[in-house]
């Protein structure tokens, strides 16, 4: 595994590494949001890749090749109210935003798929496996906790302020609401403090394969809180990640592990 950026300068600076080139993108109209979304490559296995907070479909930059050089067909979703895509005055809720996935996926004719989560993208994966089983071949994700007992205090950081600080820049360029960054992030943050709230019966209830990934200094999920999850899920596997990864230089590993 290569790392990159590893205090998160060049992320700050010019965000994530550019996504190739697309036609196929567009919007769905779905419960009160216009949700943003398109696909890569010319594969016929569709791969839905879902963001953290704060970020949006194209901080999957150093992802999207190689999964079509894998034979796949990334789908970026811009999750409701994050990126390009809208929200309406509700609060965001993890529910919300694994509906939004289903939308997509029946605009895009897409039966079942495989789903890549990082952080909120790992919980609205999460909650899509349980409540959407059907449709989910399987989930591969990065740093999330699926009740409040997972998470750490955060302590700021230099690299924790340079992820923010891009995040609020491409918030600008891209929000239909480009001045309204601080209310969108209270938003996030008040999700991230009440949900998820799935006990471990929720977690049994989780029945597609699932792959845990928890990388040794996570600034905000426990690394019990990962044991916790792999043993609760059914047949859930756990990934760590060494050399210094940490929740907020996850999408800045060059790795072939979401291929």
């Amino acid at each position: 595994m290569e790392s990159y950026d590893d205090d998160l300068t060049k992320f700050e600076a010019i965000g994530a590494a550019p996504l190739p080139a697309t036609s196929d993108h567009g919007y769905v109209d779905h419960d009160g949001a216009r949700i943003r979304y398109a696909t890569y490559g010319s594969g016929s296995s569709a791969v839905i890749l879902l963001h953290g907070g704060l970020g949006h479909g194209g901080n999957w930059g150093f992802q999207v090749p190689k999964l079509i050089s894998a034979g796949h067909r990334p789908v970026l979703i811009d999750s409701r109210g994050h990126g390009r895509s809208t929200r309406d005055l509700r609060p965001l809720t993890y529910d919300l935003m694994a509906s939004d996935v289903l939308a997509v996926m029946d605009i895009l004719k897409i039966e079942k798929a495989p789903i890549v989560g990082w952080s909120d993208g790992a919980c609205t994966a999460l909650v899509l496996a349980r409540n959407a089983p059907a449709r989910v071949s399987g989930v591969f994700f990065f740093a999330c906790n699926m009740d409040p007992s997972g998470t750490k205090t955060i302590e700021p950081s230099l690299v924790l302020g340079r992820c923010f600080r891009r995040h609020a820049k491409d918030y600008a360029e891209l929000s239909a609401t480009p001045d309204q960054f601080e209310a969108f992030a209270a938003a996030v943050g008040q999700m991230q403090k009440t949900e998820p709230n799935y006990s471990a019966r929720d977690l049994a209830d989780i029945h597609v394969p699932v792959a845990i990934v928890q990388s040794e200094h996570d600034e905000f999920i426990k690394p019990e809180h990962a044991e916790y999850l792999a043993r609760s899920i059914p047949g859930a596997k756990l990934i760590l990640l060494l050399q210094g990864v940490s929740h907020s230089r996850h999408c800045n590993v060059r790795s072939n592990s979401t291929a």
